[in-house]
């Protein structure tokens, strides 16, 4: 098998189902974004050493492949598009996941700089490319329809790698950075 087809010299890529769009088309911005999310938590997964951590980062980078495929795929397949990617009880685990770490983490009463080390760094750059793959889902959704338990999960999987990053630093015991407004005082 060839990895290169040479059908997208002329700028556009196919979606599952046979049509051809612009290779800036908002439907590839947001499964790209989706992909380099994945990309990203993979190497979060290379820099903590938390097991239980490493599974659920596990089980998510799989969801988030099925995302990335449901939103490659046109609407004209529509076997696909009625197979949710996501659903409520894959909402709940991320909220739940949040609570049992938020048990074992101090009160959270200032903003965190991203930082600390390695491995919360790229929980934080996992983070903000999660809210920017959210912000490119919702413009698709104008367009073509998303499923709204997708754009829940995806605001509430940021939540989740922002918790995930505290419990890091608390595991590899490095400092969390406070935001201070007044550094230049």
């Amino acid at each position: 098998m060839k990895i290169y087809t040479r059908t997208g010299d002329d700028g556009t890529t196919g979606l599952i189902g046979g049509s051809r769009v612009k290779k800036y088309d908002i439907r590839l911005e947001a499964y790209g974004t989706v992909d380099e999310l994945n990309s990203y938590i993979g190497v979060v997964r290379s820099l903590q050493s938390d097991e239980h951590a490493d599974q659920v980062l596990e089980k998510i980078q799989n969801k988030l492949f099925v995302i990335g495929a449901h939103l490659a795929t046109d609407n004209s397949i529509t076997l696909i598009k009625k197979q949710m990617p996501v659903g409520k009880t894959d909402i709940l685990i991320l909220e739940q996941e949040m609570d049992e770490m938020n048990e074992l983490l101090p009160e959270l009463r200032n903003f965190i700089l991203p930082g600390g080390c390695q491995a919360t760094s790229f929980c934080h750059v996992a983070r903000t490319v999660c809210r920017r793959a959210e912000r490119l889902i919702v413009e698709l959704s104008d367009k073509a329809e998303v499923e709204t338990d997708l754009i829940i999960y995806m605001n509430r999987l940021s939540d989740y790698l922002f918790v995930l990053s505290r419990k890091v630093s608390m595991d590899l015991k490095a400092p969390e950075i406070l935001w201070s407004p007044d550094i230049n005082e």
